[in-house]
């Protein structure tokens, strides 16, 4: 078993070589790797780290930016103007004024240890509510058919679905 601690901040996105979060964009930044945001965003490492078992991931988190300073410049580092970061997270930044907590976050897919513990080699062995490869879970039926009524109070219309193949 191995703790993985020195991930990446970003990678590069093969289809557009944009710039784009590895773990997602409001993970912390490594203390030393600050500087290199501007200058050379693929060096800067991320405060994320997972758990992993015999070359499985069995549990993941991240320390979180609580740093308006350093949220909006990696939000800049990703392409977006002050403008755009305002619009879809200024309640974040505007919460980081006034001095949020140092906090993060760890999952831990327990599922995955009795995978590992049972030697299963798909995970839909050991979940309760398995989806198929049509993402249905077949339990429950779902994702199932929504309340026309519920559709219309939330201005959601639907389109035909395809026909199947």
């Amino acid at each position: 078993m191995i703790w993985v601690t020195e991930f990446p901040m970003y990678e590069r996105d093969e289809e557009t070589g944009a710039l784009a979060p590895l773990h997602h964009p409001f993970t912390m930044v490594h203390d030393d790797d600050l500087e290199l945001l501007e200058s050379d965003p693929l060096r800067v490492r991320s405060r994320a780290y997972d758990i992993v078992l015999n070359g499985r991931e069995i549990g993941s988190g991240s320390i979180r930016i609580t740093d308006p300073g350093v949220q909006e410049r990696v939000l800049r580092s990703l392409g977006m103007s002050d403008e755009e970061a305002q619009a879809k997270f200024g309640f974040l930044l505007e919460a980081f004024q006034y001095g949020a907590p140092p906090h993060g976050g760890f999952a831990a897919g327990v599922e995955r240890l009795v995978m590992e513990g049972l030697r299963e080699d798909n995970i839909r062995e050991v979940i309760a509510f398995p989806k198929n490869q049509q993402a249905q879970e077949v339990m429950t039926d779902a994702p199932a058919d929504v309340d026309p009524a519920q559709l219309e109070e939330l201005g959601i219309a639907l389109r035909p679905r395809p026909p199947a193949r």
